[in-house]
């Protein structure tokens, strides 16, 4: 476990940087030490976007964006579409807004919201999240039914959770959905999808 002393906080008070490349696009992020993987894209994120089917004109919502790794490469893929990130954090909301700057996304914006609590629009193609481990299953019920409501006939929201979480996914996104797709269950993480018919 790393020491630090007083006369370290001013460094740790500085943005955290780093670049990757998510889906061939060369990104860069800043984030700060609080928001969730701060030093880099944690596996999970890497897996979700490896199975997501986003066409160029779809518009697409992120779920607890963090500070905007999945919603600024979702509108790199649909430049023609409008991505909106939320979260119920401010400080990530903020990231991800400076983020999309950083990286010359002029489609993609985020707002603070608690879930869906903030978010009126019904017009999406793709909802995706990053599912917390502790969410919770009356959350996850509420996440489903809200992300059912907002998206348009035929769209998709893709989730990747801790495995351990599968078949509760599973059995939720059957009855809210009417179906369910699995696209990869690793020992850590399972992505996986519903569409709404």
């Amino acid at each position: 476990m790393a020491h630090y002393t007083k006369s370290d906080i001013p460094e740790l008070k500085k943005d955290l940087s780093f670049k990757e490349t998510l889906c061939g696009f060369p990104l860069e992020f800043k984030t700060t030490w609080g928001l969730f993987s701060p030093r880099n894209i944690d596996d999970g994120t890497i897996m979700l976007l490896k199975y997501m089917d986003i066409e160029p004109t779809d518009n697409c919502l992120d779920l607890g964006c963090g500070y905007g790794a999945l919603g600024i490469t979702m509108a790199k893929k649909a430049p023609q579409g409008q991505t909106l990130m939320v979260d119920k954090d401010f400080v990530a909301v903020d990231y991800a807004n400076k983020n999309c700057q950083l990286n010359g996304v002029s489609n993609a914006s985020a707002r603070l919201s608690n879930g869906f609590s903030a978010v009126s629009e019904k017009h999406f193609n793709v909802i995706c999240s990053n599912i917390p481990a502790k969410v919770g299953n009356e959350l996850l019920y509420i996440f489903l039914q809200d992300a059912w409501d907002r998206l348009e006939p035929g769209g998709t929201f893709y989730v990747v959770t801790i495995t351990g979480l599968r078949d509760f996914m599973k059995k939720a996104f059957k009855e809210i959905f009417g179906n369910y797709k699995k696209h990869k269950q690793g020992p850590a993480y399972t992505v996986a999808s519903a569409t709404k018919q």
